[in-house]
Protein backbone atom coordinates (compact mmCIF):
# COMPACT_ATOMS: atom_id res chain seq x y z
CA UNK A 1 0.00 0.00 0.00
CA UNK A 2 1.44 3.44 -1.10
CA UNK A 3 0.96 6.28 1.60
CA UNK A 4 2.14 9.84 1.41
CA UNK A 5 2.80 12.68 3.45
CA UNK A 6 0.67 15.69 3.18
CA UNK A 7 0.13 19.05 5.32
CA UNK A 8 -2.43 19.01 8.19
CA UNK A 9 -4.41 21.08 6.41
CA UNK A 10 -4.62 19.22 2.89
CA UNK A 11 -7.61 16.97 3.50
CA UNK A 12 -9.46 16.33 6.33
CA UNK A 13 -11.51 12.74 5.10
CA UNK A 14 -11.97 10.42 2.24
CA UNK A 15 -11.88 11.72 -1.50
CA UNK A 16 -11.90 11.25 -4.91
CA UNK A 17 -8.78 13.16 -6.57
CA UNK A 18 -6.49 12.25 -9.25
CA UNK A 19 -2.49 11.48 -8.12
CA UNK A 20 0.42 9.45 -9.30
CA UNK A 21 0.77 6.41 -8.08
CA UNK A 22 3.87 5.00 -7.64
CA UNK A 23 6.04 1.88 -8.40
CA UNK A 24 9.36 1.16 -7.43
CA UNK A 25 10.85 4.42 -8.34
CA UNK A 26 9.09 8.07 -7.53
CA UNK A 27 9.90 8.94 -11.51
CA UNK A 28 7.39 5.76 -12.90
CA UNK A 29 3.57 6.74 -12.07
CA UNK A 30 0.04 5.28 -13.43
CA UNK A 31 -2.58 8.01 -13.50
CA UNK A 32 -6.30 6.80 -12.40
CA UNK A 33 -8.20 7.58 -9.99
CA UNK A 34 -7.94 6.81 -6.30
CA UNK A 35 -10.62 6.03 -3.43
CA UNK A 36 -8.32 7.36 -0.57
CA UNK A 37 -8.78 8.01 3.23
CA UNK A 38 -6.65 10.43 4.85
CA UNK A 39 -4.90 9.45 8.64
CA UNK A 40 -2.70 11.08 10.39
CA UNK A 41 -1.39 13.86 7.57
CA UNK A 42 -0.68 10.22 5.27
CA UNK A 43 -2.82 9.20 1.99
CA UNK A 44 -3.95 5.77 2.72
CA UNK A 45 -4.58 4.34 -1.01
CA UNK A 46 -7.84 2.07 -0.83
CA UNK A 47 -8.08 0.75 -3.95
CA UNK A 48 -7.80 2.03 -7.34
CA UNK A 49 -10.99 2.90 -9.90
CA UNK A 50 -9.60 1.78 -13.12
CA UNK A 51 -11.05 4.94 -15.14
CA UNK A 52 -9.50 7.80 -16.88
CA UNK A 53 -11.95 10.41 -17.46
CA UNK A 54 -13.98 9.75 -19.97
CA UNK A 55 -13.54 7.11 -23.26
CA UNK A 56 -14.99 7.52 -26.88
CA UNK A 57 -16.43 5.14 -28.84
CA UNK A 58 -14.82 4.96 -32.69
CA UNK A 59 -17.01 3.01 -35.69
CA UNK A 60 -15.37 2.61 -38.88
CA UNK A 61 -18.53 2.15 -41.63
CA UNK A 62 -16.00 0.65 -44.19
CA UNK A 63 -18.11 1.78 -47.67
CA UNK A 64 -17.79 4.47 -50.01
CA UNK A 65 -19.84 4.70 -53.56
CA UNK A 66 -16.57 5.15 -55.32
CA UNK A 67 -12.82 5.39 -54.46
CA UNK A 68 -10.78 9.07 -54.26
CA UNK A 69 -8.18 9.24 -56.24
CA UNK A 70 -5.81 10.15 -52.83
CA UNK A 71 -7.51 7.87 -50.13
CA UNK A 72 -5.92 4.87 -48.19
CA UNK A 73 -8.20 4.19 -45.70
CA UNK A 74 -10.03 0.75 -45.60
CA UNK A 75 -13.17 0.52 -47.38
CA UNK A 76 -15.26 -1.19 -50.34
CA UNK A 77 -17.63 -0.01 -52.77
CA UNK A 78 -19.71 -3.37 -52.69
CA UNK A 79 -22.89 -2.07 -50.96
CA UNK A 80 -24.54 -5.26 -50.69
CA UNK A 81 -22.96 -6.48 -47.36
CA UNK A 82 -23.60 -2.87 -45.76
CA UNK A 83 -26.69 -4.78 -43.53
CA UNK A 84 -24.37 -7.36 -42.89
CA UNK A 85 -21.13 -5.44 -41.78
CA UNK A 86 -23.72 -3.02 -39.53
CA UNK A 87 -24.72 -6.76 -37.64
CA UNK A 88 -20.95 -7.57 -37.01
CA UNK A 89 -20.42 -3.96 -35.47
CA UNK A 90 -23.26 -4.27 -33.32
CA UNK A 91 -22.17 -8.07 -32.27
CA UNK A 92 -18.65 -6.66 -31.83
CA UNK A 93 -19.86 -4.30 -29.49
CA UNK A 94 -21.52 -7.14 -27.62
CA UNK A 95 -18.40 -8.75 -27.54
CA UNK A 96 -16.29 -5.67 -26.61
CA UNK A 97 -18.67 -4.18 -23.76
CA UNK A 98 -16.41 -4.82 -20.74
CA UNK A 99 -13.34 -3.04 -22.88
CA UNK A 100 -13.54 0.24 -21.44
CA UNK A 101 -14.85 -1.09 -17.78
CA UNK A 102 -17.58 1.22 -16.53
CA UNK A 103 -16.39 4.80 -18.08
CA UNK A 104 -19.51 6.17 -19.47
CA UNK A 105 -19.03 7.80 -23.25
CA UNK A 106 -17.93 11.27 -23.33
CA UNK A 107 -17.74 10.99 -27.22
CA UNK A 108 -19.20 8.34 -30.50
CA UNK A 109 -17.60 9.04 -33.74
CA UNK A 110 -19.17 7.34 -36.73
CA UNK A 111 -16.09 7.46 -39.37
CA UNK A 112 -14.69 5.49 -42.40
CA UNK A 113 -15.24 5.10 -45.40
CA UNK A 114 -18.56 6.93 -45.39
CA UNK A 115 -20.97 6.54 -42.43
CA UNK A 116 -23.48 8.90 -44.13
CA UNK A 117 -24.32 6.37 -46.65
CA UNK A 118 -26.05 3.92 -43.45
CA UNK A 119 -29.71 4.46 -43.60
CA UNK A 120 -31.88 4.82 -40.76
CA UNK A 121 -32.68 1.13 -39.55
CA UNK A 122 -29.29 0.84 -39.79
CA UNK A 123 -28.11 3.50 -37.10
CA UNK A 124 -30.83 3.18 -34.85
CA UNK A 125 -29.67 -1.00 -34.61
CA UNK A 126 -26.44 1.02 -33.97
CA UNK A 127 -27.54 3.02 -31.28
CA UNK A 128 -29.90 0.81 -29.66
CA UNK A 129 -26.73 -1.50 -28.95
CA UNK A 130 -24.60 0.96 -27.95
CA UNK A 131 -27.11 1.88 -25.08
CA UNK A 132 -27.81 -1.10 -24.32
CA UNK A 133 -23.59 -2.21 -23.34
CA UNK A 134 -22.41 1.16 -22.69
CA UNK A 135 -23.78 4.38 -20.36
CA UNK A 136 -23.40 7.35 -22.94
CA UNK A 137 -23.03 10.97 -20.95
CA UNK A 138 -25.78 12.91 -21.94
CA UNK A 139 -24.01 15.94 -23.54
CA UNK A 140 -21.73 13.45 -25.09
CA UNK A 141 -20.72 14.66 -29.11
CA UNK A 142 -21.68 12.54 -31.53
CA UNK A 143 -20.20 12.74 -34.59
CA UNK A 144 -20.85 11.74 -38.09
CA UNK A 145 -18.95 11.83 -41.40
CA UNK A 146 -20.80 12.54 -44.33
CA UNK A 147 -20.32 13.24 -48.10
CA UNK A 148 -21.76 17.05 -49.35
CA UNK A 149 -24.17 15.07 -51.86
CA UNK A 150 -25.74 12.34 -48.76
CA UNK A 151 -26.99 15.74 -46.53
CA UNK A 152 -30.35 16.15 -48.39
CA UNK A 153 -32.98 17.59 -46.10
CA UNK A 154 -34.67 14.44 -45.48
CA UNK A 155 -31.27 12.61 -44.61
CA UNK A 156 -30.66 15.12 -42.02
CA UNK A 157 -33.94 15.03 -40.34
CA UNK A 158 -32.52 10.84 -39.96
CA UNK A 159 -29.42 11.95 -38.35
CA UNK A 160 -30.88 14.48 -36.17
CA UNK A 161 -33.88 12.17 -34.94
CA UNK A 162 -31.04 9.48 -34.33
CA UNK A 163 -29.02 11.24 -31.87
CA UNK A 164 -25.99 12.50 -33.90
CA UNK A 165 -25.37 16.12 -33.02
CA UNK A 166 -22.34 16.95 -34.81
CA UNK A 167 -21.53 16.32 -38.88
CA UNK A 168 -18.35 16.04 -39.96
CA UNK A 169 -18.52 17.14 -43.78
CA UNK A 170 -15.54 15.72 -46.62
CA UNK A 171 -15.71 18.99 -48.83
CA UNK A 172 -12.07 18.64 -50.01
CA UNK A 173 -12.21 21.63 -52.33
CA UNK A 174 -14.49 24.16 -53.77
CA UNK A 175 -13.45 24.21 -57.49
CA UNK A 176 -15.26 21.94 -59.78
CA UNK A 177 -12.05 20.62 -61.93
CA UNK A 178 -10.32 19.57 -58.54
CA UNK A 179 -13.35 17.51 -56.94
CA UNK A 180 -13.53 15.92 -60.29
CA UNK A 181 -9.84 14.78 -60.47
CA UNK A 182 -10.28 13.73 -56.79
CA UNK A 183 -12.76 11.64 -58.46
CA UNK A 184 -15.42 12.85 -55.55
CA UNK A 185 -19.40 12.15 -55.65
CA UNK A 186 -20.39 16.09 -55.07
CA UNK A 187 -20.01 19.21 -57.21
CA UNK A 188 -18.78 22.63 -56.32
CA UNK A 189 -21.95 23.93 -56.05
CA UNK A 190 -23.22 20.98 -53.18
CA UNK A 191 -20.12 21.94 -51.22
CA UNK A 192 -21.76 25.38 -50.32
CA UNK A 193 -25.22 23.85 -50.65
CA UNK A 194 -24.66 20.82 -48.41
CA UNK A 195 -23.26 23.09 -45.48
CA UNK A 196 -26.25 25.60 -45.69
CA UNK A 197 -29.25 22.76 -45.44
CA UNK A 198 -27.27 21.56 -42.66
CA UNK A 199 -27.60 24.32 -40.67
CA UNK A 200 -31.20 24.87 -41.44
CA UNK A 201 -31.84 21.64 -40.37
CA UNK A 202 -30.78 22.60 -36.99
CA UNK A 203 -27.43 21.13 -36.76
CA UNK A 204 -25.22 23.99 -35.32
CA UNK A 205 -21.67 22.10 -34.95
CA UNK A 206 -20.57 21.74 -38.05
CA UNK A 207 -16.87 20.79 -39.35
CA UNK A 208 -16.04 20.93 -42.69
CA UNK A 209 -13.01 18.79 -44.19
CA UNK A 210 -10.78 21.03 -47.07
CA UNK A 211 -7.26 19.15 -49.02
CA UNK A 212 -4.35 21.61 -49.72
CA UNK A 213 -1.42 21.09 -52.81
CA UNK A 214 -2.95 19.90 -55.01
CA UNK A 215 -2.06 20.91 -58.47
CA UNK A 216 -5.21 22.47 -59.23
CA UNK A 217 -4.12 25.24 -56.46
CA UNK A 218 -2.40 28.25 -55.98
CA UNK A 219 -2.05 30.59 -52.96
CA UNK A 220 -4.75 32.77 -54.25
CA UNK A 221 -7.38 29.86 -55.01
CA UNK A 222 -6.44 28.80 -51.19
CA UNK A 223 -7.17 32.05 -49.92
CA UNK A 224 -10.58 32.63 -51.62
CA UNK A 225 -11.41 28.96 -50.07
CA UNK A 226 -10.79 30.19 -46.56
CA UNK A 227 -12.82 33.17 -47.69
CA UNK A 228 -15.72 30.75 -48.49
CA UNK A 229 -15.54 29.02 -44.91
CA UNK A 230 -15.91 31.99 -43.11
CA UNK A 231 -18.78 32.84 -45.39
CA UNK A 232 -20.37 29.75 -44.24
CA UNK A 233 -19.75 30.18 -40.93
CA UNK A 234 -18.76 27.02 -39.82
CA UNK A 235 -17.43 26.47 -36.52
CA UNK A 236 -14.74 23.72 -36.92
CA UNK A 237 -11.87 22.96 -39.69
CA UNK A 238 -9.98 20.11 -41.09
CA UNK A 239 -7.21 20.99 -43.43
CA UNK A 240 -5.11 17.99 -45.00
CA UNK A 241 -1.69 18.45 -47.10
CA UNK A 242 -2.61 16.34 -50.48
CA UNK A 243 -0.32 13.34 -49.87
CA UNK A 244 0.81 10.52 -52.15
CA UNK A 245 0.34 6.96 -50.96
CA UNK A 246 1.35 3.99 -52.60
CA UNK A 247 -1.26 1.85 -52.81
CA UNK A 248 -3.78 4.91 -54.29
CA UNK A 249 -4.79 5.21 -57.92
CA UNK A 250 -2.82 8.67 -57.48
CA UNK A 251 0.16 6.86 -55.84
CA UNK A 252 0.01 4.75 -58.89
CA UNK A 253 0.01 7.70 -61.33
CA UNK A 254 3.02 9.04 -59.80
CA UNK A 255 4.88 5.95 -60.16
CA UNK A 256 4.00 5.96 -63.94
CA UNK A 257 4.98 9.68 -64.44
CA UNK A 258 1.65 10.46 -65.44
CA UNK A 259 1.12 12.74 -62.09
CA UNK A 260 3.96 14.62 -60.40
CA UNK A 261 4.41 15.13 -56.82
CA UNK A 262 2.92 17.72 -54.45
CA UNK A 263 4.83 20.95 -54.75
CA UNK A 264 6.28 21.01 -50.92
CA UNK A 265 7.03 24.67 -51.23
CA UNK A 266 3.29 26.09 -52.18
CA UNK A 267 1.67 22.90 -49.48
CA UNK A 268 4.40 25.26 -46.96
CA UNK A 269 2.89 28.32 -48.02
CA UNK A 270 -0.66 27.81 -47.63
CA UNK A 271 -0.04 26.23 -44.48
CA UNK A 272 1.92 29.11 -42.85
CA UNK A 273 -1.15 31.32 -44.59
CA UNK A 274 -3.90 29.26 -43.15
CA UNK A 275 -2.13 29.52 -39.12
CA UNK A 276 -2.19 33.44 -39.93
CA UNK A 277 -5.63 33.74 -41.63
CA UNK A 278 -7.14 31.78 -38.12
CA UNK A 279 -5.75 34.31 -36.15
CA UNK A 280 -8.32 37.07 -37.49
CA UNK A 281 -11.03 35.02 -37.81
CA UNK A 282 -12.37 33.22 -35.15
CA UNK A 283 -10.88 30.17 -35.44
CA UNK A 284 -8.05 28.49 -32.78
CA UNK A 285 -4.83 26.59 -34.66
CA UNK A 286 -5.34 23.85 -31.88
CA UNK A 287 -3.75 20.91 -33.47
CA UNK A 288 -1.50 20.65 -36.96
CA UNK A 289 -4.92 19.77 -39.22
CA UNK A 290 -7.77 21.14 -37.14
CA UNK A 291 -8.58 24.17 -36.13
CA UNK A 292 -12.12 25.43 -33.98
CA UNK A 293 -14.13 28.41 -32.95
CA UNK A 294 -13.87 28.56 -28.93
CA UNK A 295 -15.53 25.86 -27.12
CA UNK A 296 -16.18 23.97 -30.71
CA UNK A 297 -12.55 21.91 -30.96
CA UNK A 298 -13.45 18.07 -31.71
CA UNK A 299 -14.02 16.21 -28.56
CA UNK A 300 -13.45 13.06 -29.74
CA UNK A 301 -9.86 13.74 -31.62
CA UNK A 302 -8.89 15.57 -28.82
CA UNK A 303 -9.30 12.75 -26.27
CA UNK A 304 -6.78 11.08 -28.66
CA UNK A 305 -4.23 13.68 -28.18
CA UNK A 306 -4.88 13.42 -24.26
CA UNK A 307 -4.12 10.41 -23.83
CA UNK A 308 -7.57 8.98 -23.04
CA UNK A 309 -9.08 5.77 -23.86
CA UNK A 310 -11.29 4.94 -26.37
CA UNK A 311 -12.65 1.75 -28.46
CA UNK A 312 -12.60 1.01 -32.13
CA UNK A 313 -15.00 -0.74 -33.79
CA UNK A 314 -15.59 -2.31 -37.18
CA UNK A 315 -12.67 -3.52 -39.82
CA UNK A 316 -9.37 -1.63 -39.38
CA UNK A 317 -10.29 0.55 -36.37
CA UNK A 318 -7.77 0.99 -33.42
CA UNK A 319 -8.54 1.03 -29.67
CA UNK A 320 -6.21 2.16 -26.59
CA UNK A 321 -6.88 1.26 -22.90
CA UNK A 322 -3.43 2.93 -21.73
CA UNK A 323 -1.62 -0.10 -21.73
CA UNK A 324 -2.22 -2.01 -25.10
CA UNK A 325 -3.20 -0.63 -28.63
CA UNK A 326 -5.31 -3.19 -30.53
CA UNK A 327 -6.21 -3.10 -34.49
CA UNK A 328 -9.01 -4.98 -36.10
CA UNK A 329 -8.25 -6.86 -39.37
CA UNK A 330 -8.71 -4.63 -42.32
CA UNK A 331 -11.26 -7.39 -44.24
CA UNK A 332 -14.25 -6.81 -44.16
CA UNK A 333 -14.76 -10.40 -45.09
CA UNK A 334 -12.69 -11.87 -42.85
CA UNK A 335 -14.18 -9.18 -40.48
CA UNK A 336 -17.25 -10.39 -40.64
CA UNK A 337 -16.39 -14.14 -40.92
CA UNK A 338 -14.65 -13.64 -37.78
CA UNK A 339 -16.97 -12.08 -35.63
CA UNK A 340 -20.20 -14.61 -36.46
CA UNK A 341 -17.60 -16.97 -35.26
CA UNK A 342 -16.21 -15.25 -32.34
CA UNK A 343 -12.70 -16.05 -33.42
CA UNK A 344 -9.63 -13.47 -32.95
CA UNK A 345 -10.45 -10.29 -35.37
CA UNK A 346 -7.65 -8.37 -33.98
CA UNK A 347 -4.09 -7.36 -33.07
CA UNK A 348 -2.21 -5.89 -30.33
CA UNK A 349 0.76 -4.43 -29.27
CA UNK A 350 1.28 -3.77 -25.52
CA UNK A 351 3.11 -0.45 -24.96
CA UNK A 352 6.21 -0.22 -22.46
CA UNK A 353 7.51 2.91 -20.98
CA UNK A 354 9.63 3.57 -24.59
CA UNK A 355 6.68 3.58 -26.51
CA UNK A 356 4.17 5.40 -24.32
CA UNK A 357 7.01 7.89 -24.31
CA UNK A 358 7.26 8.09 -28.17
CA UNK A 359 3.35 8.02 -28.46
CA UNK A 360 2.88 11.40 -26.14
CA UNK A 361 5.99 13.34 -27.87
CA UNK A 362 4.66 12.31 -31.21
CA UNK A 363 0.82 13.81 -30.26
CA UNK A 364 1.50 16.55 -28.62
CA UNK A 365 4.16 18.23 -30.21
CA UNK A 366 1.08 18.28 -32.84
CA UNK A 367 -1.55 20.44 -30.13
CA UNK A 368 -0.76 23.92 -28.86
CA UNK A 369 -0.35 22.54 -25.90
CA UNK A 370 2.12 20.73 -26.27
CA UNK A 371 4.82 18.88 -24.49
CA UNK A 372 4.12 19.39 -20.17
CA UNK A 373 7.34 18.84 -18.25
CA UNK A 374 5.58 18.08 -15.39
CA UNK A 375 3.53 15.43 -16.74
CA UNK A 376 6.81 14.06 -18.27
CA UNK A 377 8.48 13.83 -14.56
CA UNK A 378 5.50 11.93 -13.41
CA UNK A 379 4.87 9.19 -16.23
CA UNK A 380 8.22 8.37 -16.55
CA UNK A 381 11.85 7.56 -15.55
CA UNK A 382 14.50 9.44 -14.57
CA UNK A 383 16.78 8.80 -17.64
CA UNK A 384 14.20 9.42 -20.00
CA UNK A 385 13.42 12.71 -19.02
CA UNK A 386 17.40 13.62 -18.89
CA UNK A 387 17.49 12.32 -22.46
CA UNK A 388 13.76 14.52 -23.22
CA UNK A 389 15.53 17.47 -21.60
CA UNK A 390 18.49 17.28 -23.52
CA UNK A 391 16.90 16.64 -27.00
CA UNK A 392 14.56 19.95 -25.83
CA UNK A 393 17.63 22.11 -25.42
CA UNK A 394 19.15 21.13 -28.77
CA UNK A 395 15.31 22.25 -30.67
CA UNK A 396 15.10 25.05 -28.45
CA UNK A 397 18.67 26.15 -29.93
CA UNK A 398 17.54 25.83 -33.26
CA UNK A 399 14.22 27.30 -33.15
CA UNK A 400 12.01 25.15 -33.38
CA UNK A 401 10.57 24.54 -29.83
CA UNK A 402 9.41 27.93 -27.98
CA UNK A 403 8.30 27.55 -24.07
CA UNK A 404 4.84 28.99 -23.69
CA UNK A 405 3.19 28.93 -20.31
CA UNK A 406 5.96 25.98 -18.82
CA UNK A 407 5.00 23.55 -21.94
CA UNK A 408 7.42 23.00 -24.78
CA UNK A 409 5.64 23.94 -28.19
CA UNK A 410 6.48 24.08 -31.61
CA UNK A 411 7.47 27.28 -33.19
CA UNK A 412 5.49 28.42 -36.44
CA UNK A 413 7.41 26.94 -38.88
CA UNK A 414 8.58 23.99 -37.46
CA UNK A 415 5.07 22.98 -37.39
CA UNK A 416 5.75 21.81 -41.33
CA UNK A 417 8.17 19.47 -39.76
CA UNK A 418 6.18 18.20 -36.70
CA UNK A 419 6.60 14.43 -37.20
CA UNK A 420 10.56 15.08 -38.62
CA UNK A 421 11.22 16.93 -35.30
CA UNK A 422 8.99 14.79 -33.01
CA UNK A 423 11.18 11.59 -34.00
CA UNK A 424 14.61 13.39 -32.69
CA UNK A 425 12.57 12.85 -29.37
CA UNK A 426 12.38 9.08 -30.04
CA UNK A 427 13.91 6.18 -28.09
Amino acid sequence: MYKKNLSPDFFSKKHFFRIGFYKEEPQISVAGIYIVEIKNNLIDVKSLILKLQMPGLYLHIPFCTKACLYCDFHFSTLLATKTEMVNAICKEIELRKDYLGENKINTIYFGGGTPSLLNEKELNLIFETINKHFTVEENAEITLEANPDDLKKANLQILKSVGINRLSIGLQSFLEDELKWMNRTHTAKESVECVKIAQQAGFNNISVDLIYGSKFQTLQTWQAALKQIEELNVQHLSCYNLTVEEKTALGKLVELKKENEVDDDLSAQQFLYLSEWAKTSGFDHYEISNLGKENYFSRHNTSYWEGEYYLGLGPSAHSYNGNSRQWNVSNNTVYMKSISEEKSFSEKEMLDERKKFNEYVLTRLRTKWGIDPQYMSTHFKRQINIHFEKRAEIEMANRNLLRVKGNLVLSPQAKLFADRIAQNFFL
